[in-house]
C-alpha cells in the first residue's frame, strides 16, 4: 500500500518517511505556494532518501488568502494550520495514507483528533504521524544516526516549509516577515543518508 508523507526535505519528514517505509510504499510530497519557489535543494533530499517524490501546486489564491490572514491576525499560526490542511485534504483523494512529520511536543501544524476523525470518514484515508510519540531528543537521536543534515534559520536553508513561502509573499508587500514570525526559527535540511533504515540494534 502507498503512503504519501508530505516532505519539506527537513529531518522530521524524512524520518517519518523511513520509518513508515517498513510498512508501505512510500512517496514524496512537496507542496508550493507559488510557481517561482527553488525547491532544487529539496529534489536532491528526496533523491538522498530514494523514494518517489511529487511536485504538486496549492491552488493560486491560496498563498494571498494567507498572507491576508496573517496580517488580519498579527501571527501566522491559523495560516499555517490551514495550509497543513488543504495539502492533507488534497493528498487524501489519492492516497489511503497520508503522513508527516509532526512530532511530540508540535503545536503549529498540528491537527485535532476530530478533524482527523473527521477526515477518514470523509475521504477513507488514514491520516497518522509516526513520529508524534517521539521527543525532541529521541528524534535528534534517530536523525544523527541515519541522516545527514544542514541547519540554519529560515531563509537561510531553501527547503520546502510553508513559512518560506509566505514570508516571500509577506516581503513582496513591503512587509517585514519578523513582524509576524517569530526571530528565531531553526529549519533543516536532508542532504544525504547516512545507512539504509534496518531498525535500531
Amino acid at each position: 500500500m502507498k503512503a504519501a508523507v508530505l516532505f519539506s526535505g527537513g529531518k522530521d519528514s524524512s524520518l517519518a518517511a523511513i520509518l513508515l517505509s517498513t510498512w508501505y510504499e512510500v512517496e514524496l510530497n512537496t507542496f508550493l505556494l507559488s510557481q517561482d519557489t527553488n525547491i532544487s535543494a529539496v529534489r536532491k533530499a528526496a533523491e538522498s532518501l530514494g523514494f518517489p517524490h511529487h511536485v504538486r501546486e496549492f491552488r493560486k489564491e491560496l498563498l494571498c488568502e494567507m498572507a491576508d490572514l496573517i496580517i488580519r491576525e498579527g501571527f501566522p499560526n491559523n495560516a499555517i494550520q490551514q495550509v497543513h490542511r488543504e495539502a492533507i485534504r488534497c493528498l487524501s483523494g489519492e492516497y489511503e495514507v497520508v503522513a508527516d512529520g509532526t512530532r511530540f511536543g508540535d503545536r503549529v501544524p498540528l491537527l485535532t483528533d476530530d478533524e482527523i476523525r473527521s477526515m477518514g470518514d470523509r475521504y477513507g484515508c488514514s491520516y497518522v504521524r509516526p513520529l508524534i510519540g517521539f521527543p525532541k531528543k529521541e528524534v535528534e537521536r534517530l536523525v544523527s544516526r541515519y541522516l545527514i543534515i544542514s541547519s540554519g534559520e529560515t531563509g537561510e536553508i531553501q527547503n520546502g516549509d510553508y513559512e518560506t513561502g509566505i514570508r516571500k509573499e509577506l516581503v513582496k508587500r513591503g512587509l517585514s516577515p519578523e513582524s509576524f514570525f517569530p526571530p528565531v526559527h531553526k529549519q533543516s535540511l536532508v542532504t544525504g543518508r547516512k545507512t539504509q533504515f534496518t531498525g535500531v540494534s
